[in-house]
């Protein structure tokens, strides 16, 4: 199979990319190098004759119709975004244009490559979204994939009109497409500002660990790439129009905070924080 992956030099699209290309799969990564991508992310299959690379900008819709006549991909894997919500509040405008009319600008030009080959039923237009848009969760419970919309920043907010697109692109113009939601990712390549790195960065310098609130938030925390295998499984065995979300199993900060402390007990100190090999944190496919 031959993917179009969007954003393949960012965190999780670069998960993606090793991941199909070690299975085997042609990969064009087609990603506008903005601050939180990085080349090196894919540099172990930039070397592959699986893998190509194209400097192109999901806004430029003559770019990604040139892509699509270029490459020919029997899919489309769309994680090209926007992503950081503090950065959505202080300048909401890029969030709207990359997150809404960027996804657009994909869906209309995979629409018009699809019809062109005839409306392949093979094709997929797989739509890669974040939990963020059902909202925030209390103390207890969890999202699923019949949890309302409940977008609380810009961010979310243009995360889930980028899903109604989708979803409206497949039941009006019948693309076939796919979507998944996932939650809070972490693991190899995280961009420096995000949680995770941000408490091992300052932990490892002895400066405070930051907390938002009284640090009682719960978050979901998925392993990349545990993440970029439920992409691919979603991709080759999803159904069509159907929405999948991925997770793993939620934490508060606190726990974590108060293991990392140097007075607390050894055993709380030795608390796994990385996903042991055979970890499974996301649900299978089902029809």
């Amino acid at each position: 199979m031959k993917i179009l992956v969007t954003g393949g030099a960012g965190f999780i699209g670069s998960a993606v990319v090793r991941l199909a290309v070690a299975r085997g799969h042609e990969v064009v990564n087609l990603d506008a190098l903005t601050y939180a991508a990085c080349l090196e992310n894919v540099a172990s299959v930039s070397g592959s004759n699986l893998y190509a690379f194209e400097h192109a900008d999901i806004r430029d819709r003559a770019a990604l119709d040139r892509i699509f006549a270029t490459h020919l991909p029997d899919a489309v894997m769309h994680l090209a975004a926007e992503s950081h919500v503090d950065r959505s509040i202080d300048g909401p405008g890029a969030f709207i244009e990359t997150n809404v009319t960027g996804t657009y600008n994909m869906l209309e030009a995979a629409r018009a490559y699809w019809m062109a080959e005839g409306r392949p039923e093979r094709f997929r237009f797989h739509h890669i979204s974040t939990d963020e848009v059902f909202g925030s969760l209390g103390p207890t419970g969890k999202f699923t994939e019949d949890t309302p919309y409940d977008p609380r920043s810009p961010y979310s907010a243009s995360k889930a009109a980028s899903d109604h697109l989708v979803r409206a692109w497949g039941e009006t113009y019948g693309l076939p497409v796919v979507l998944t939601n996932c939650s809070n990712n972490y693991g190899p390549f995280h961009f420096p500002e995000k949680l995770i790195p941000v408490v091992i960065l300052n932990a490892l310098q002895g400066k405070p660990i930051p907390v938002y609130g009284a640090g009682e938030n719960v978050r979901d925390w998925l392993y990349v790439e545990d993440h970029a295998d439920a992409l691919l499984l979603v991709l080759e065995q999803g159904r069509v129009g159907r929405s999948y979300n991925a997770n793993g199993q939620s934490r508060a900060l606190t726990p974590i905070k108060s293991a990392l402390s140097p007075t607390a007990p050894a055993t709380m100190r030795a608390m796994p924080l990385i996903r042991p090999a055979s970890a499974r944190s996301w649900a299978g496919v089902q029809a």
